[in-house]
C-alpha cells in the first residue's frame, strides 16, 4: 500500500509559521538602541535581557523534554498555545518597558514559550516527512531551520530600519506576527494520518537514547560541536565587521553574513536528498571549521577575500544544523522524537552560552585573529563524532 503524499501546502505553512513564531527572539533586541536613547539605559543593558531569554529557552526546553510535552499532547495545539503566550509576553514587555526588572521577567517567559515553537515545529515536520514511503525530512528541515536563521539575522535588518519605525510599532508588530504564525499552523494544517499515537507516560528511557543509542549519540555530539561554534560566531561577526564598517552599514553587513546561513540550510537540505544528511552535515562542519582556522590570514585581507570568507562562513556555520536534527529525528524512538529533539536543543543551547561567555570575555584581551580559530574545537569534535554515520552513508550509497 502506497503511503499518502504530503499535501503541498504543509511545508510552506510550517516555514511561515515557524519564522513568525520565532520572530519573538529579536523583538526587544531590535529596539534596544531606541530604548537606550529614550530611557537612558547603558549599552550593557542588552546583555542581561538576551541572557534572560536564553535562560528561559533552556529551562523551557528542559521542562518540555522531561515532561514529554511535544509527545503527550497534540503538537499543533502546543505550538498555537506557545505562540499566543509568547506574543502576550511581548505585549507585556511593551506595556512595562520602563521597568527593567519586569522586562527581564517577560523575556525569560518568552524564552520558555519559544521552547514550544522551535523544537515543536521540527517535531511536526518529522511527523509529516520522517515515515515509511516518505522522503525529504532533511530538505524539509533545511527550509524550516533556514527560515529560523533568516529570522534571527533579521534583528540586524530591523536595527538598520529602526529609525523608520517607532519602537512600539516594531514590538507590537512582532507580537502580532507570532500570534498569526500560531493560528496559521493550527488552522492551516492538520495532524498527519500516519502520526504515531501520543504517549500517555513520561519517556525517561527514550530520552536516554541521547547517550545509549550509538547513532543518536553521534548526531547529538555532532550537533554539540556545531552549537559550540554557531552562536559565538554570530556574536563575533559584528565585532569582525566593525573593524571596517559602522552604523547602518555594519547592521546590513551583519544581516547578510548571518542570513547567508539560510542558503546553507536550504541548499544543504536539497543536496542531502541525493548525498545523505551525515555527509552534508560533516562537509559543512568541516568548511566552517576551516573558516575558523583561516581567521588570522583573512581578517586583514583585501575586501573581496574578507567578505567572501565571512559569507562562506555564514553559509556553512548554520547550514549543517538541519541535517543534525534530521539524523536525530530518524534514529530516535518514534514515540519520543519531540522530547529527544527538545532535550538536544536544551543541552546544545546551554553549551552555546558557555562558549559565548568564554569568547566574549577573552575578546577583551585577545585579538580576534588569535581567538576565533579556537572555535574550530567544536567542528573538530563534531567531525570525530560523526565519522561512523558518514561511513554508513558512504557504504550504502549506490555505486556507478
Amino acid at each position: 500500500m502506497t503511503a499518502p503524499t504530503v499535501p503541498r501546502h504543509v511545508l510552506p505553512v510550517l516555514v511561515l509559521a515557524q519564522f513568525a513564531g520565532t520572530s519573538l527572539w529579536f523583538a526587544v533586541n531590535a529596539v534596544m538602541p531606541d530604548l537606550q536613547r529614550e530611557l537612558g539605559w547603558p549599552a550593557s543593558a542588552v546583555g542581561p535581557l538576551t541572557s534572560a531569554l536564553q535562560f528561559g529557552f533552556i529551562v523551557g526546553t528542559l521542562v518540555f523534554a522531561l515532561l514529554a510535552i511535544a509527545d503527550r499532547f497534540a503538537p499543533r495545539r502546543v505550538f498555537l498555545f506557545c505562540a499566543l503566550a509568547g506574543a502576550a509576553c511581548t505585549v507585556g514587555a511593551w506595556a512595562t518597558v520602563t521597568h527593567y526588572e519586569a522586562l527581564l521577567a517577560w523575556r525569560f517567559f518568552t524564552g520558555v514559550f519559544l521552547a514550544g515553537i522551535y523544537p515543536v515545529g521540527m517535531k511536526i515536520a518529522a511527523q509529516w516527512y520522517n515515515r515509511p514511503g516518505g522522503s525529504g525530512l532533511g530538505a524539509a528541515l533545511g527550509l524550516l531551520i533556514g527560515a529560523l536563521v533568516l529570522g534571527s539575522a533579521s534583528a540586524h535588518a530591523l536595527r538598520a530600519l529602526s529609525g523608520a519605525l517607532p519602537w512600539p510599532t516594531l514590538m507590537l508588530g512582532v507580537a502580532a506576527l507570532a500570534a498569526a504564525g500560531g493560528l496559521l499552523l493550527f488552522f492551516g494544517t492538520r495532524d498527519p494520518p500516519h502520526a504515531h499515537a501520543r504517549v500517555t507516560t513520561l519517556q525517561w528511557l527514550a530520552l536516554g537514547t541521547v547517550w545509549t543509542d550509538a547513532r543518536v549519540r553521534a548526531s547529538v555530539l555532532g550537533y554539540f560541536g556545531h552549537m559550540w561554534e554557531l552562536y559565538t560566531m554570530w556574536v563575533m561577526v559584528p565585532l569582525v565587521l566593525a573593524t571596517r564598517l559602522q552604523g547602518t552599514d555594519l547592521s546590513w553587513a551583519t544581516f547578510w553574513v548571518l542570513g547567508a546561513g539560510a542558503i546553507g540550510c536550504a541548499g544543504g537540505g536539497w543536496v542531502a536528498l541525493r548525498w545523505g544528511s551525515a555527509r552534508v552535515a560533516s562537509t559543512q562542519l568541516a568548511i566552517s571549521g576551516l573558516c575558523c582556522l583561516a581567521t588570522p590570514w583573512v581578517i586583514d585581507a583585501p575586501a573581496l577575500l574578507f567578505y567572501s570568507w565571512l559569507v562562506l562562513w555564514g553559509i556553512t556555520v548554520a547550514g549543517d544544523s538541519p541535517q543534525f536534527s534530521t539524523l536525530t529525528a530518524r534514529n530516535a524512538p518514534p514515540q519520543a522524537v519531540g522530547s529527544v529533539l527538545t532535550l538536544t536543543n536544551s543541552m546544545g543551547f546551554a553549551l552555546s552560552i558557555v562558549s559565548i561567555l568564554l569568547f566574549v570575555s577573552l575578546a577583551e584581551t585577545v585579538s580576534l585573529g588569535a581567538l576565533l580559530p579556537w572555535l574550530a574545537l567544536g567542528p573538530a569534535l563534531g567531525l570525530w563524532a560523526m565519522r561512523q554515520l558518514v561511513r554508513e552513508e558512504q557504504s550504502s550509497a549506490p555505486r556507478a
